[in-house]
């Protein structure tokens, strides 16, 4: 029998990060990336209460982060092989299967074909292995971060971006739900619709809604009037508060303000987003941008919150790669 997944905000025993590693992917943003990706590290380590497994690709690499992070306690550098940092699509997603500790992994195709890089589809069998849990793979595509979970069965996906054709041709939700039952131990499926403009997942839920307690999903509210998402997050909203979960009990929804309209030097709205915050053991640590509404997103998670130390950290350099901190992390359950 297999258990749901446990919410994030049960707790954990490891948080695993992907470090920026090449050179050739991150080109200018590299150094500043690193230096992110450390302070993310350093937060997680300290009020987090984790113990972190920074993965790191290459000599190169693994300097940087010895340089960044020598005088930081509870954090393991490991070495391995992956195309880039998005742990969170790429690693597995840890459940008890028949009263033992798994992992469970699906196909990656690169976000629908649009980036296969080198190293991705072993990145699963990775970390299950240095966590100690038998991997299983499933034969259909799915991101993590197409996924967000109570702990109860209930997941959070998107059309837009689990049916997608890319992904897996002529998925009915049906399917989809029966896979999501069969691998993860779902017991309920809420459907989204769309995700953030210009988002290169097609769609991923990590950056529109996640549960924050039993029965309580967050979304976004614009800021400002030229937010581009202002739609996506109401059609959210709207869907959410028709919805129950896996026990039955009708969603709370609380709206978390946007970071607003973020730009790209070329003018490309960028896919920012406060939702992409990561739950750790002792602390919530979401990405910032260079708007006002960061203060007011951060308020809201600590009333959210009420026992976990919230925290706002850049994510700019890391957002020009497409994602942010719960992109680039995976919890391992206690």
């Amino acid at each position: 029998m297999i258990a749901p997944v446990p919410a994030e905000w049960s707790p954990h025993r490891a948080m695993w990060l992907g470090f920026p590693s090449h050179a050739e992917l991150w080109e200018e943003n590299l150094v500043a990336a690193q230096a992110e990706t450390a302070a993310l590290a350093r937060a997680l380590a300290g009020p987090g209460k984790e113990r972190v497994r920074l993965m790191v690709r290459g000599d190169a690499a693994e300097a940087a982060a010895r340089a960044l992070l020598e005088d930081a306690a509870g954090i393991e550098i490991v070495r391995g092989l992956f195309g880039d940092v998005w742990l969170r699509d790429t690693g597995p997603i840890f459940l008890d299967r028949d009263g033992l500790f798994t992992a469970q992994a699906f196909r990656f195709n690169g976000w629908g074909g649009k980036y296969l890089l080198d190293g991705d589809e072993i990145v699963a069998e990775q970390i299950a292995a240095a966590a100690g849990a038998p991997l299983y793979t499933a034969p259909c595509v799915i991101e993590g971060g197409a996924l967000d979970h109570d702990g109860f069965g209930t997941v959070l996906t998107t059309r837009q971006c689990l049916l997608n054709p890319n992904r897996n041709a002529d998925w009915s939700e049906a399917e989809a739900e029966a896979a999501l039952t069969a691998n993860l131990g779902a017991r309920a499926v809420l459907w989204l619709g769309d995700g953030l403009a210009n988002d290169h997942t097609d769609g991923h839920v990590d950056n529109l809604a996640r549960f924050v307690a039993p029965g309580v999903v967050a979304c976004p509210v614009a800021w400002g009037h030229s937010d581009p998402n202002a739609e996506v997050y109401d059609d959210a909203a709207r869907r959410l508060a028709t919805m129950r979960g896996a026990r039955g009990s009708a969603l709370t929804v609380a709206r978390i303000a946007s970071p607003g309209r973020i730009e790209d030097e070329d003018g490309t709205v960028l896919p920012a987003s406060h939702m992409n915050f990561i739950i750790a053991n002792g602390a919530v640590i979401a990405p910032v941008y260079e708007t006002r509404a960061a203060a007011f997103a951060l308020d809201t998670l600590q009333s959210l919150f009420p026992e976990r130390t919230v925290i706002g950290l850049p994510s700019r350099a890391l957002l020009s790669g497409g994602g942010s901190f719960h992109c680039i992390s995976r919890e391992e359950p206690a």
